[in-house]
This record gives C-alpha cells, structure tokens and sequence, in this order.
C-alpha cells in the first residue's frame, strides 16, 4: 500500500517506466503496480477536476486505477480557493509569498477554520447543498466587499462538484480502516510525502512555506497512523 500524506496538486513526482513518463501530482506513485493499492489520505486537499484528468490520463496510457481510492476525510479545492489564492497573492504587491496559485493555501485555512468541504460531503447532495450554501454566502461577500470582484455562481459549483462527486464515488472510502488492516496483516505500508522540510510551515522558511507537513511527522496525521507504526525514514535529495 502506498499513501500519500500531505499537500495538493500544488507538488508533482515524476515517474518514468515502461508505460512512458508520467508527472502526478495527487495520485500515489505505487498505481503502475497492480498488486499496490495507493491511498489519497485525509492529510492532502484536492483539486476534482485535476485528480479526474490524472485518472483519464493514466487510463489511457494503460494503467489499472482500480487500486486507488480516496479518503472521505479529504478535503476539496473550491473554486473561490483558487479565486482567492489568486486575489491574496496579487494584494500582497511586493511582499508576495510565491503561492502556486491552485488554492491550497486557502483550502487548508479553511480546513482549520472547520468550514472546508470534503469527499465525503459530495456522497450526500442535500447535505453537501445545505453546506456549500452558507460558506459560499461568506465567501461571496469576501469577493465582492474586499477584493470588488463578481460573485460565484452556487448553481455552477454545485452542478459542477455534483459531476465530480458522481465520478468520484467509487474510489471515495474510509481509508484509515484500510490502513490499519494493512498493518494488521503485517503488509508493507509506504508514506509518501510532497515538497521539502523547509517548506514545513512550522520548520520551515516562514512564511515561505507551504501549508501542510512535508515532514515524516506530518504523516502519521497526514496518513491517520501511530507513531509507532513508522519504524524506518528515508530522505530525497534532488540534485539541481
């Protein structure tokens, strides 16, 4: 099993093998193996619509996503995350942090401020209607007073986050279960991270930092293990 632990779309692993060269950003490196089953964990937050076009990509290059899935837990880039990554970035003028501008920033702060969207939320239109209405409410009056931009549409994302939810269905679990059997059986479980320690945003360069653990800590939130169950660490360099 691998599970990837942290960050969004924001970081990309290269992969080259038989089937070609591949830049994944959400999806575990472990899905060219068949036997592997590889875990979008709770730690991450992902984009929709580019974790469906990794999908279609891989499948028609050949490669087998029936072994991926995606924890309920997850929580998803909206579309005013983008829209106010942008926003945020430009108003900072010269101080600019050098955000990615994919609204991860803000999909995390949200997380924190426990008004974040998950996977799960999209497996119950009603309740994922009842939610987005009033962070969209707030987020609204966020674009329109302070930046003096449009408003979103709540008919155009929902409709949209409907389709992806429908699509997405399948491979949505409760991933922690998964996990912890994996270990049970005295199967191997590999934590894969994203990024860099110094974009760890508490032993990091802040605030040049991102805004999740890339650390091997991080992955026991990140993954929804013990401690104790990480029993070897190992280190990337990247040579430039």
């Amino acid at each position: 099993m691998v599970v990837r632990f942290s960050g969004g779309d924001n970081a990309g692993h290269t992969v080259v093998n038989p089937y070609g060269d591949f830049k994944l950003h959400l999806i575990p490196s472990g899905i060219f193996y068949p036997r592997v089953v590889c875990i979008i964990s709770n730690g991450m937050v992902i984009n929709p619509s580019v974790l469906i076009d990794e999908i279609d990509q891989l499948n028609q290059r050949g490669v087998d996503t029936s072994g991926l899935f995606i924890s309920d837990r997850v929580h998803l880039v909206m579309p005013y995350h983008v829209l106010l990554d942008g926003l945020e970035e430009k108003s900072r003028g010269g101080k600019a942090l050098g955000t990615t501008g994919k609204g991860i920033g803000p999909a995390y702060a949200d997380k924190a401020a426990r008004v974040g969207i998950r996977a799960g939320d999209l497996l119950d239109k009603e309740a994922f209607l009842e939610r987005l209405c009033s962070i969209l409410d707030y987020k609204n009056v966020i674009l329109t007073k302070v930046y003096g931009v449009s408003p979103l549409s709540l008919e155009t994302i929902y409709g949209q986050y409907c389709q992806y939810g429908e699509r997405l269905a399948p491979y949505i679990r409760e991933t922690t279960i998964m996990v912890e059997e994996t270990l049970t059986r005295e199967e191997l479980v590999l934590l894969e991270g994203a990024q860099g320690t110094l974009l760890d945003p508490d032993f990091g360069t802040y605030p040049y930092t991102t805004s999740s653990s890339p650390l091997a800590g991080g992955g026991c939130l990140g993954a929804g293990l013990s401690p104790t169950k990480i029993d070897r660490i190992l280190g990337v360099f990247k040579a430039y």
